[in-house]
Formats: structure tokens, sequence, C-alpha cells
């Protein structure tokens, strides 16, 4: 009789819980808008360009528009870096001592994982008074009475991506000192 792959495979691959679905959603969703957001960028980059060379002066906002939706996409973009283990880092030395010693790349990769949580989370700290001045203050880019834009937007959405960011390496944390505690090989 043969065996059914459909059947194989979910006993292969331990199943995830919705709370593991809904995280992997809000961290794919997050990196999705970052990447509607670079095509933004582009947009916005080729019609300063066209500006320039039809008008001889770039477009209002552009530069600091640019700036901004920069470090947004980042910010939107990191925690599925994360998530997919895209860091760099020594490569050379990590993964060869996690294969040889399971437990101790566990244990390194908890540290490092420790140590992008607790900065990241100092980064979301600061972003978060960061954006109380821009909501007191009325801060904007622009030019007055030409055009201008609020600042707070892109701060909220930087806000979220770095809070994300740090969540998931606290997850990532606790799933290594779970293969440390545990014996396990990293997955």
């Amino acid at each position: 009789m043969a065996a059914n792959p459909e059947k194989a495979t979910v006993s292969a691959e331990r199943r995830r819980s919705p709370i593991e679905i809904a995280w992997a959603w809000l961290v794919e969703g997050l990196a999705a808008v970052g990447t509607v957001m670079i095509c933004i960028l582009m947009g916005i980059i080729c019609a300063d360009i066209v500006a320039r060379n039809a008008m001889g002066s770039s477009l209002p906002l552009i530069s600091e528009l640019g700036a901004l939706l920069l470090v947004m996409i980042v910010a939107l973009q990191f925690a599925a870096t994360v998530r997919a283990d895209r860091l760099a880092r020594t490569e050379i030395f990590f993964v060869t001592f996690r294969d040889r010693y399971p437990r101790g790349g566990a244990f390194l990769s908890a540290l490092f994982n420790l140590v992008g949580a607790l900065m990241i989370g100092g980064i979301a700290w600061a972003t978060v008074h960061i954006l109380q001045k821009d909501l007191d203050s009325g801060e904007f880019i622009g030019v007055p009475g030409i055009a201008t834009l609020p600042v707070w937007p892109f701060r909220v959405f930087i806000l979220i991506g770095m809070t994300i960011t740090a969540l998931e390496f606290a997850r990532q944390m606790v799933a290594d000192l779970w293969r440390l505690v545990s014996g396990r090989a990293a997955a």
C-alpha cells in the first residue's frame, strides 16, 4: 500500500499553531508593505529625474520623502529578514560550530538573538519618544505653502517594524533556548 504523501508531510513537519500562522502572516505582510513602498520610492525618484530634466529643478518633498521612506522600508522588512535567518553574521565560524556542537550553537544563537532583541527594542523605545515629539510639535517635511507632509505616519510604521523585529528576535531566542534545553539539533 502506497504511503499518503500529504500525511507524511504533516507528520514530518510539526503542525503550526494559529498564533504561529498569524505571526508569520504579520511578519510577511509587513515585508510586503515594505516592497510596495520600494515601488513607490522608485516611482517618486523617477518622477524627480523627469522633473529635473524637464523643468531644471527637483520636485518638492522628494529628498525628505525618500529618506523617510528608505528608513521605513528597512524597518518594515527587518523582521522578515530575521525570521528567514538572513542577517549577516560570521557564517564561516557559526555554521561549522552549530553543526559540530548543536547545543553550543543553540546557545550562541540564543545569545545573538537576545542582543538583537535588546538593541532593536531600544531603537523601538527611542522611536516612541521621537514619535511623541513629532506629534506634539506637528513636525512636517517639505516647504510650507508649496507641499508638506506630516512626519508622524512614517514614524508609526518605523515603530511598528522595529517592535515586530524585536519580538521576532525574542521568538527566535526562545526557540534556540528550547533547542538548547531539549538537546535537539538546530533546524
